[in-house]
């Protein structure tokens, strides 16, 4: 999930409850400042992403997102996102590149920069459709997700560390060669849609992807 429980105060889980009960199609996601934002989808058919002020859903503060990234539009009573190649950085549901156009099932998680947008649609227009944990579509076998639990170890410890781990303490921590930890955090790049963003900032927005996607959580780290 995109907001583990852990990770909302109790204003924000009750705003985010009172949406679900609705029954109507929203976005949820964080803006700058960590606070939730929430996006009905109710009197729409088509609303632009992107960091110009002229989106609907406007992200100014991330500068991976284009002026006009993608489009969310309603195709009969199902929505979809679009990326027709406007965007400079490509947009990802659920871990995967998307190219041209994709249905979204309730759940799934939509990356367009370094933010991420829960596309809830917990109402009729989903009915019939089985939710599932975006985490799911992430593929990682066990020796990246052991690499990728040392590297947020820092960022989930009950001190609060600011950085992930950098691959020396991953590889003394799980007794791994570094070139063997470089490998698997390559690897962990490319799966969550990070290898074409800026060398200095990957660690810290894969770490960032990982637990806001649910795939490190504080019960990991036992």
């Amino acid at each position: 999930m995109v907001f583990p429980p852990h990770s909302l105060g109790p204003e924000q889980r009750g705003r985010l409850l009172d949406a679900e009960r609705k029954g109507v199609p929203f976005i949820a996601y964080r803006d700058e400042s960590g606070d939730l934002r929430l996006e009905t989808l109710r009197d729409a058919e088509r609303l632009t992403i992107g960091r110009g002020e002229h989106n609907e859903i406007a992200l100014d503060w991330d500068p991976e997102v284009s002026r006009t990234h993608a489009q969310l539009e309603l195709v009969g009573d199902e929505w979809t996102l679009v990326d027709d190649g406007l965007s400079r950085n490509g947009s990802f549901v659920n871990g995967e590149r998307t190219a041209g156009r994709r249905r979204l099932v309730d759940g799934d998680v939509v990356l367009v920069g370094r933010t991420a947008l829960a596309f809830r649609a917990p109402g009729p227009v989903m009915k019939t459709t089985v939710s599932r944990d975006p985490a799911a579509s992430v593929r990682l076998t066990e020796a990246q997700r052991r690499v990728l639990v040392a590297l947020c170890r820092p960022l989930l410890a009950p001190e609060g560390g600011s950085a992930p781990a950098g691959n020396r303490a991953i590889a003394a921590e799980l007794h791994l060669s570094l070139d063997g930890v470089k490998t698997h955090v390559r690897a962990l790049f490319e799966k969550l849609g990070i290898e074409e963003l800026p060398q200095y900032h990957k660690r810290v927005e894969l770490a960032r992807r990982a637990i806001d996607l649910g795939l490190v959580t504080q019960h990991d780290l036992g």
